[in-house]
């Protein structure tokens, strides 16, 4: 059964790719190109910073969640021979990497407490969103993968892997990335990508056990508390090489551009 896109809810902004739907301090931010698997190009990109940019300061829980069958198939890979040729260098590469670690920070550091509601697949990138997330749910028949060693680049997507590392651990990210297996929504639980698994019609319920005791918290506790735990945790992440993401994708597809 596939979980139902936040039904009853009227839309209050629509974008190319995104839409919100706001329920008092409760903001949902649906992905919204169902169509393509919800890919991650640069307009969703760009709709993401523009709803994560100008964000009212009373919403206290931000859903990122996805319309259709898939939360997020990965990023949208036909952009790639687009940018080198328009810039063989590479430079709209990183351009749009810098602005999926512009994304995934503004849910990290978000205000509000951000929770990511999950149905059918997530694909790198969309692993990536998924990890951005102060909380994750999924539904019972979720699958996650890292693919990008298997299509020859490197996880450089968003911060994407030293966010793996601190959640899961270098040994099992390790097995992960190399064989670019395939895990279903229990071991993505087993292995803290996701905090709570749950069959597709309580998916929404989940969210809303997490958001109503968040919502009645004061705000500057919870905002307080939020930099504490994103504090505390880099450390574990050691040598954060995130802000080299767009370099390394970059120099690795121009290189093989240049091979052919």
């Amino acid at each position: 059964m596939t979980a139902q896109p936040l039904t009853g809810l009227p839309a209050d902004r629509v974008l190319k790719t995104v839409r919100t739907y706001r329920q008092g301090p409760i903001l949902t931010v649906e992905l919204n190109v169902p169509e393509e698997g919800n890919a991650v190009g640069d307009a969703m990109l760009d709709d993401l910073l523009t709803v994560l940019g100008d964000q009212d300061p009373e919403v206290r829980v931000l859903v990122l969640a996805a319309a259709g069958e898939e939360f997020c198939l990965g990023g949208d890979r036909r952009e790639f021979p687009r940018h080198l040729d328009d810039d063989p260098t590479g430079g709209g590469i990183r351009v749009s990497g810098a602005k999926a670690l512009r994304v995934c920070e503004a849910l990290t550091t978000n205000p509000a407490v951000t929770v990511a509601r999950v149905q059918g697949r997530a694909v790198g990138a969309g692993v990536g969103l998924v990890l951005a997330c102060d909380l994750r749910v999924g539904v019972d028949t979720a699958s996650f993968r890292l693919p990008e060693l298997a299509l020859g680049v490197p996880p450089a997507w968003g911060g994407l892997l030293p966010r793996l590392i601190s959640e899961v651990g270098v040994a099992r990210v390790r097995e992960l990335i190399l064989t670019a297996r395939v895990f279903d929504a229990q071991e993505a639980l087993t292995l803290s990508v996701l905090h709570k698994v749950v069959p597709a019609q309580e998916l929404d319920a989940a969210v809303m056990a997490w958001a109503r005791p968040v919502v009645r918290r004061p705000a500057s506790a919870v905002r307080v508390t939020k930099a504490m735990l994103n504090s505390l945790a880099a450390p574990t992440r050691l040598a954060d090489v995130s802000l080299f993401d767009p370099e390394l994708l970059s120099a690795v597809l121009t290189q093989q551009r240049a091979a052919r």
